[in-house]
């Protein structure tokens, strides 16, 4: 019987075969916590009695969720990593470096890795075929600890991606799309391995945005396989030689085969307040924003704010809808100023957040107001995720969110682009 992706890598990890359903022991290749996690995480590090890491160099602690700080007690946590970085000898992201998922993806995760992080979203790295999930701040420690976790081996859905994106649709809209067919809880500890005749178009942007999503159905991680994105993309990151081809063996067994077209997309929206309440935006359309937000782990890198700048430049947004940008990290943050992407979505009446979260999870820098509707590129709009409970959240596209900050209500972005 062939493997999955998933057996592949938990089998290479744990010294042995895994079948789906088996409970393994396996060395993890890198490890990390961000700064609302990791406070937690170091205080059972060390009430489990661990003193010492077992790989200092492949622990990684990031400061991006509540940065710069807005609080004390944020400001204080931040003192407590930073001094457990210097006890341990781990390796530190600072404030205004970037989000720790795309951080990972530009210098640390490859194609059979074994990547554990104490947030959700950690399963963004399984674009670059890296075996990459989520757990609690305690399994973490005991990660940290001793270099290695347990797994029980997920059973696997392959989505077959076919076709081409239309003018306007992105891969957002797919993993929109793909989320509202399977349901929130549809893919529970599953693995989603995607692969089919699209592939090889499918960008490594787009690759870390549906992976990102693919636990908000449930699923324990997203794998895209090793292949031509793959190498590519690592060369551009210096680490080329960590490449290596990974695909799932011909006649894997998998649970469930969903076929997608992607032909026949169009610009999906998620609707507050569950990430599964997705519609097309062409059956939304007019509902008035008052902000709108581009960025996060999910739509904040160099190919999403190219895609905005095109939309917008040249035009104002709406004067009554505030237009948040936040790149994913320094070095997009960088290369947009340098291909004029920035200044484009300045011009535009755009307000540029430092790298990192931001308003994504409602700490500061676009808490939203009573009754105010926010259009979001991140992959989370439950009741009270942007800071306050009393305000609606839609996610979309890039492309979606910038033609509706241009009008100042949700907007079907094949109306205002007019370049291909």
């Amino acid at each position: 019987m062939g493997r999955t992706l998933a057996e592949k890598i938990l089998g290479l990890k744990s010294h042995g075969e895994a079948k789906a359903g088996d409970v393994v022991i396996a060395d993890v290749d890198w490890a990390f916590v961000q700064d609302t996690t990791g406070p937690l995480t170091i205080r059972q590090f060390k009430e489990s009695g661990f003193k010492v890491l077992a790989k200092p160099q492949q622990t990684i602690i990031f400061l991006d969720h509540a940065a710069p700080s807005p609080a004390q007690q944020l400001s204080n946590d931040h003192i407590l990593l930073r001094r457990f970085a210097e006890e341990t000898g781990c390796r530190i992201y600072e404030v205004g470096d970037g989000i720790c998922h795309q951080l990972v993806a530009e210098n640390f995760a490859n194609p059979g890795n074994l990547i554990v992080g104490a947030d959700s979203h950690t399963v963004t790295a399984g674009a670059l075929g890296a075996f990459a999930t989520g757990m609690g701040s305690s399994d973490v420690a005991v990660a940290l600890a001793l270099g290695k976790t347990w797994f029980r081996v997920p059973e696997s859905f392959f989505i077959e991606l076919n076709g081409v994106f239309s003018r306007g649709v992105y891969a957002k809209d797919l993993i929109l799309y793909l989320i509202g067919n399977i349901g929130a809880d549809g893919a529970n500890y599953k693995a989603l391995e995607f692969g089919g005749k699209a592939l090889a178009q499918i960008t490594m942007a787009q690759r870390l945005t549906i992976a990102n999503m693919t636990v908000e159905a449930g699923a324990k991680v997203g794998l895209f396989p090793g292949d031509k994105i793959t190498k590519d993309f690592l060369s551009e990151q210096d680490r080329g030689e960590k490449y290596k081809p990974l695909s799932p063996d011909a006649g894997a067994n998998y649970e469930r085969v969903i076929p997608v077209n992607l032909d026949k997309l169009e610009p999906m929206l998620s609707l507050p307040h569950a990430v599964d309440n997705v519609r097309p935006v062409a059956q939304v359309k007019g509902i008035k924003i008052q902000q709108a937000f581009i960025g996060t782990c999910t739509n904040g890198r160099l190919e999403d704010l190219a895609v905005a700048a095109e939309i917008i430049k040249g035009k104002k947004k709406c004067p009554a809808t505030r237009l948040l940008i936040a790149p994913a990290s320094r070095k997009v943050l960088i290369q947009a100023i340098e291909k004029g992407y920035i200044q484009a979505l300045i011009e535009a009446g755009a307000i540029i957040l430092p790298p990192g979260c931001t308003a994504c999870l409602g700490l500061h820098q676009g808490v939203l107001g009573d009754g105010e509707v926010c259009l979001s590129t991140a992959n989370r709009n439950f009741k009270g995720r942007m800071g306050n409970p009393e305000a609606m959240i839609y996610l979309a596209s890039p492309a979606t969110t910038a033609a509706s900050a241009i009008r100042g209500e949700i907007t079907d972005p094949r109306e205002v682009i007019t370049k291909y």
